[in-house]
């Protein structure tokens, strides 16, 4: 019956570009060995009708900066010996046996063998450390490359032959997801076997290595270790093809590891938070520890449960410790009141992101220094000038005001409001409506400030009624049309506002005019489907969730059934973006790896887990229910605009971006940027998915 089981078909490829669904009878890993480092070179699936690598090519025909020594199995690490530390790494093999799958490097005292075999269809990979030296070594920092084909070299070889690599650096239950862009099996799994990950880096990203268009090399950090002479450390990993997020799953289970998820993963104080940890294998014992306090865990079936009160506010991190000795973990975070969150947050810009002083600026909502406690004026060049502008992505303050405004109307926000739009209209817009991000008008015109202008237009019609905000908006996406056409994809163009904003203000040739705009862009989406243009960069998840997002809109106001079918098609693809891991930072937070960079303070690439435009996804699925009716979605949506709160404190700061990784070319990163720049859309967002407030 084995036999007969394993000769099935697996799963159903989608082929991006045709329409054939092409049945796959095996989904084995093939890989090639560099001869000259031992390291794997290539890590394929059998049968995937797109043979794609899984790995960057590391011979420097892919990325010219990207060489051997990245190679899958390298690594690095810290040698302590008494007061003395020293840089190793581990490149080329001393020994080298059947015909790569067993090798030996060096690094100072430390042996490290590899040790690869194929079990059916999966590869297994064994690393032990072991010292070779006469004294005591502390091995710390320890990196082993995993250089995922996480990058973007254009929508087309994204959806095929790009991976979205989702790592969970879960102890013994780490594991790493790689879902293919677009989103159609097959897909790569990693899961821990043995010892544990505590841990991921990045390295080589850099405005001349690649830019925005690369996630970087992925290197996955190991526990440090203390090892006496002649002692040693094993590390294990099972690769395998998987189906999708259920699949993997299950697959996880299957080889002895587990899988952690919690109801939810941001609280409010007093919230119930309930805890659970899967496994296939009966598990004797499992215990929850936060901070010094054990809480059992009460088994029920193979699922083991703990609900904890949250009253601790800031993160809580929950302990697992399982079966013998094992442990992972669960991140979550507590905050007093949202409502009171997002008050803060609103009366914060009012009072102290409004410049009130200042020849051509005054009444523009400004990026915030949290270091400094005060506005940064942007007056120096030493920096990223473009993304910290009085205009662009800062228009989501003023919109968040008006939506706030909508639900608790007082004279304080509205004064900040009508002085804001006096700002837009004269100083970043020209009499015909063209639209700029700086009161000198000197930068690029840049097609994303239109609809964002036109949003806040339209909110402050709602407001006041008065007509000449309606024909502001009218008038802006109208320029915006005229200039760029309607094949651009525009992130947060206002579909259904606009619409029902013209038709409250009796504007029914406007109504007609903007209507027919929509259809063609509507249109364009459809017939370009899974085939993005390159926007500022190549292909990124806020190309995916605007055309999804507008497509759903369109729908909802003309009922045309090919709209609703078009965003039907792109879904996959944008869920690809998104991880399960049970942290606040990961957990359906789609990958997004350089605004930390261009918005921030710190300057820094690297995963930005979360940032705010994560919530663009989260619109997306809100929609999605509401279109389809499947209330997973709205879930899903809650989930995700949620975790974003992470990013906004409760003395009303906020935060640009949060980079997640251990380090990033090798500078220590997990930090909140210090700039409040543009991460307000994460609760104009929040207001869509829980207010309805579009």
């Amino acid at each position: 019956m084995e036999k007969v089981k394993k000769m099935l078909p697996k799963f159903c490829g989608f082929l991006f570009f045709g329409t054939m669904c092409t049945f796959v009878s095996a989904q084995k890993i093939n890989y090639q060995v560099n001869p000259q480092t031992g390291a794997l070179q290539t890590l394929s699936i059998a049968n995937d009708p797109q043979k794609m690598n899984w790995l960057v090519v590391t011979d420097g025909s892919q990325y010219r900066w990207v060489k051997e020594n990245y190679g899958w199995g390298l690594g690095y690490a810290t040698q302590v010996k008494g007061n003395r530390k020293e840089k190793v790494s581990w490149e080329i093999p001393a020994e080298m046996k059947q015909e790569g799958n067993e090798l030996v490097y060096m690094a100072g005292d430390i042996r490290i063998c590899v040790k690869r075999k194929m079990v059916e269809d999966e590869l297994i990979e064994e690393y032990t450390f072991r010292n070779q030296g006469k004294d005591k070594v502390a091995l710390v920092d320890i990196g082993v490359y995993t250089p995922f084909n996480d990058n973007y070299p254009g929508s087309r070889t994204c959806i095929n032959t790009r991976t979205n690599t989702h790592i969970w650096e879960g102890e013994n239950a780490a594991y790493v997801n790689a879902l293919r862009m677009g989103g159609h099996a097959p897909h790569l799994g990693l899961v821990l076997t043995k010892g544990a990950v505590k841990g991921y880096e990045i390295w080589e990203r850099g405005r001349d290595k690649g830019n925005s268009h690369t996630r970087g090399i992925i290197a996955l950090n190991l526990p440090d270790l203390q090892l006496m002479p002649g002692k040693e450390y094993s590390m294990s990993w099972c690769l395998f093809a998987h189906k999708g997020i259920d699949d993997f799953r299950q697959k996880l289970l299957e080889k002895g590891s587990v899988f952690v998820s919690c109801n939810k993963y941001v609280f409010e104080k007093g919230e119930k938070a309930c805890i659970e940890l899967a496994a296939e294998t009966s598990i004797q014992k499992c215990v929850l520890k936060n901070q010094d306090i054990h809480i059992p865990m009460k088994k029920r079936g193979n699922l083991w449960i703990a609900e904890v009160k949250m009253d601790q506010l800031g993160e809580n991190r929950f302990d697992i410790f399982y079966g013998k000795g094992k442990q992972t973990h669960v991140t979550c975070l507590v905050i007093d009141n949202v409502d009171s969150l997002i008050k803060k947050r609103v009366d914060f810009i009012c009072d102290h992101q409004q410049m009130k002083e200042s020849n051509t600026r005054k009444d523009a909502f400004m990026v915030y220094d949290n270091e400094k406690n005060e506005i940064y004026l942007n007056n120096t060049r030493n920096c990223n000038p473009v993304d910290r502008d009085e205009g662009a992505e800062r228009v989501g303050m003023g919109v968040l005001l008006a939506k706030y405004y909508q639900l608790h109307p007082n004279d304080h926000i509205k004064i900040a409001l009508l002085k804001y739009a006096k700002f837009l209209r004269n100083r970043l817009q020209e009499s015909d409506y063209k639209t700029f991000s700086s009161v000198d008008r000197k930068g690029r015109n840049r097609a994303y400030n239109y609809a964002w202008v036109a949003d806040f237009y339209f909110q402050m019609y709602k407001i006041t009624g008065d007509k000449q905000y309606a024909v502001d908006g009218y008038m802006t996406l109208r320029s915006m049309f005229r200039q760029f056409g309607h094949g651009f994809y525009a992130i947060g163009i206002p579909v259904h506002l606009g619409l029902q904003t013209l038709k409250a203000a009796d504007m029914d040739v406007e109504y007609e005019t903007l209507k027919n705009d929509y259809i063609q862009v509507g249109d364009t989406f459809v017939k370009n489907g899974l085939n993005y243009p390159a926007s500022e960069v190549n292909y990124e998840q806020a190309i995916v969730a605007p055309s999804i997002i507008f497509l759903l809109q369109l729908y909802m106001e003309t009922g045309i059934q090919k709209y609703l079918d078009g965003a039907k098609q792109q879904m996959p693809t944008l869920e690809a973006f998104n991880g399960n891991q049970p942290s606040y930072h990961l957990n359906e937070i789609a990958i997004r790896h350089w605004d930390g960079y261009w918005f921030g303070k710190r300057e820094m690439w690297g995963d930005t887990f979360p940032h705010y435009w994560s919530t663009l996804t989260g619109a997306a699925f809100y929609l999605y229910a509401q279109c389809v009716g499947d209330n997973t979605y709205k879930r899903r949506a809650e989930n995700i605009v949620r975790n974003n709160l992470c990013l906004f404190f409760e003395d009303g700061k906020a935060s640009c971006a949060y980079i997640y990784p251990n380090r990033v070319n090798g500078v220590k990163a997990g930090f909140y940027d210090p700039y409040a720049n543009d991460q307000d859309w994460a609760l104009v967002y929040y207001l869509l998915v829980n207010k309805d407030i579009y």
